[in-house]
């Protein structure tokens, strides 16, 4: 069960998918809370990306449920998850190279709420200064570094107005100093009552936020729990290490 308890804000049970052959997402269970963040850790190949696409709705499990906010969302389209409240980002940041960075707030924003661009418009200025970005405002998104088009992937994303932020390797490529100021402006979004499932190969960045562990190998669930206790776990450190114990 999710460290807060509380109300449950995602539900996954027995999910299941498979491509061919190879099975992806192997009967997935676990529960995210209402303001908790969740990590989700394994080695390349586990299926952690597919995952969040369940979550988000880029494509349909075989078998098994996904509950968003107490209503079953397994066979909705992304779209609709998206405006009901389920934000992500994406690995590799996917911003409109050509609009400037204050424009790829107001798409995703009046996209995200169904609103005119000149309603959101306040609330995504917010946005800029909440994630650094306010000084870069009316700079085309393309013409951007690593860091910041990383933390433009996730204003785009606070700018739908998420329930529950899906992180996809948010930290990944960054230097010590860039990763400590994403981690502080993501504890930032923890403050708002944000729920996040991080999924990140950068270990103290994902401990400082996170309040439980997700272990996934070959699709499986192997271990939920304190981030101190999965990383003192001989399967964890076997499997995702890769240290015999």
């Amino acid at each position: 069960m999710p460290a807060k308890g509380g109300t449950l804000i995602l539900e996954l049970q027995n999910v299941s998918k498979s491509f061919g052959a190879l099975k992806v997402t192997d009967d997935a269970t676990f529960a995210v809370a209402e303001g908790e963040a969740l990590g989700i850790i394994g080695p390349n190949g586990a299926g952690k990306s597919t995952l969040f696409n369940l979550v988000a709705g880029n494509i349909r499990p075989d078998a098994g449920a996904i509950r968003f906010a107490g209503r079953d969302v397994t066979t909705e389209p992304p779209m609709i998850r998206c405006q009901s409240g389920i934000g992500r980002t994406f690995q590799i940041p996917q911003p409109f190279e050509k609009l400037t960075v204050f424009e790829n707030l107001l798409v995703a924003g009046a996209f995200g709420s169904k609103k005119r661009e000149a309603e959101v418009a306040d609330r995504c200025a917010g946005i800029l200064v909440e994630t650094g970005l306010a000084p870069r405002a009316n700079q085309p998104a393309g013409s951007l570094g690593l860091l910041q088009r990383k933390r433009l992937e996730l204003a785009r994303a606070l700018a739908t107005d998420p329930k529950i932020l899906l992180l996809d390797e948010t930290a990944g490529g960054l230097t010590e100093a860039e990763c400590h100021s994403l981690v502080e402006t993501i504890r930032g979004v923890r403050r708002r009552g944000v729920s996040i499932v991080w999924i990140e190969h950068v270990l103290h960045a994902l401990n400082a936020v996170v309040d439980r562990l997700l272990v996934l190998n070959f699709g499986k669930v192997i271990g939920v729990g304190k981030p101190e206790a999965i990383m003192a776990s001989r399967e964890v450190l076997e499997i995702y290490v890769g240290i015999e114990v």
